[in-house]
């Protein structure tokens, strides 16, 4: 395949991967290749990974039904990129509930009262708290961002501060009826969904690659000897296909493997940072890989924190460098987050993988911290 043909393909499955529901009016010139590149695309969706791609004159469903991911989430349609809460995913899923039977127009008024009529039904209770308020308008405004629901008249952010503020909406039932996953309708309690979400004992080969492209990092631990050993025979497949399909490098170790994004742009969550919790979350991988066996309790963690935040107070967020428990929870579930870091029983234990981020830092010395200038910027680099 020539080279401009095989990046238009990569920019494809990059951006489905990321992106499983497409629509036509808001990445044009992309879904014009997937339609256009459709029989390819699916074929290495369908052969490689078990996944399945479905695509309308307006719309491309990517149905992801081989592994469920160490990190599944839904970011929030909003410009700072954090995931949506379970307040704001349950609502969410009660809206589309209480929009999935019609009308096509309907009144915010009465769609909140559907919302309430489908809680009342699974028997969860919903109250009329600003809080409560402001997540339903997130959960409608991710509609809107992901083109299955359009304002006709009014918007939805005024009911956040008003109760009684009305909207007009149009639904999109044809993409709402894109969303479930086929597991959804022959599962009968969460735990059957994530069993039949996971073909692990039915397709091995595709559930690894497909575990490898959702989470970047598999360790020898999380497989079987025999399924570690399947692995490392046909690596040089894995290589060929995640290279070929994603631009992915996949890097081999005794301790597993690592699918790297040199773009530095297919994860939600780039690693390393810039900013204080990217800055501590380096340090900290620096003092744990010096440790008995990488590990530690969580009171030597947080003396070590404390120490660093003494040490480059200059340099990092000061209402963080006043709360060392609160910087070293965020930097711990940041790196947890990543598979960088094992957090069990009051013990942090480093993972491997976390050995190719032990670097010398350098610090700027300047009138301005550059962590409080950057703090919410990613860093050059990524994990993937």
């Amino acid at each position: 395949m020539a080279e401009p043909g095989r990046e238009l393909l990569q920019q494809a499955t990059r951006h489905l991967m990321q992106h499983p529901l497409t629509c036509a009016e808001q990445e044009p010139e992309l879904f014009a290749v997937i339609r256009r590149h459709e029989q390819t695309l699916d074929r290495w969706f369908t052969q490689r990974l078990g996944y399945r791609l479905q695509v309308t004159t307006t719309t491309a469903r990517l149905y992801k039904a081989t592994v469920v991911p160490h990190r599944p989430r839904l970011i929030a349609p909003v410009g700072s990129k954090r995931t949506m809460s379970q307040r704001e995913c349950t609502l969410l899923v009660l809206t589309l509930a209480a929009v999935a039977a019609g009308p096509r127009i309907i009144s915010l008024r009465d769609l909140i009262d559907d919302v309430r009529s489908q809680a009342t039904e699974a028997e969860i209770t919903l109250t009329n708290e600003p809080v409560e308020r402001r997540a339903q308008v997130t959960a409608l405004r991710w509609m809107v961002v992901h083109g299955l629901a359009r304002e006709l008249h009014e918007t939805i952010d005024r009911y956040e501060h008003d109760d009684s503020a009305d909207a007009i909406l149009e639904i999109d039932f044809d993409r709402i009826s894109l969303l479930p996953l086929p597991a959804l309708g022959r599962a009968r309690s969460a735990a059957e969904l994530i069993d039949r979400s996971d073909r692990r004992s039915t397709s091995l080969r595709q559930w690894m690659r497909a575990r490898l492209a959702e989470d970047p990092v598999l360790y020898h631990s999380d497989l079987t000897e025999p399924e570690w050993s399947q692995l490392r025979r046909r690596v040089g497949e894995e290589v060929a296909f995640l290279d070929e399909m994603f631009d992915l490098h996949l890097e081999v170790r005794a301790e597993g493997m690592a699918a790297i994004d040199s773009r530095g742009q297919l994860s939600d969550r780039p690693f390393p940072l810039t900013g204080t919790i990217g800055h501590a979350a380096l340090v900290f991988i620096a003092w744990l890989i010096e440790q008995p066996q990488r590990c530690c309790s969580h009171a030597d963690a947080l003396q070590s924190i404390t120490q660093a935040c003494q040490q480059f107070q200059r340099h990092w967020s000061k209402a963080r460098v006043e709360n060392p428990f609160s910087l070293l929870t965020e930097v711990t579930a940041l790196l947890a987050d990543l598979r960088l870091l094992d957090c069990t029983d009051e013990q942090y234990y480093l993972q491997p993988a976390a050995a190719r981020y032990r670097m010398n830092l350098t610090l700027h010395d300047s009138a301005e911290s550059p962590a409080d200038a950057n703090d919410n910027e990613p860093a050059q680099g990524a994990l993937w």
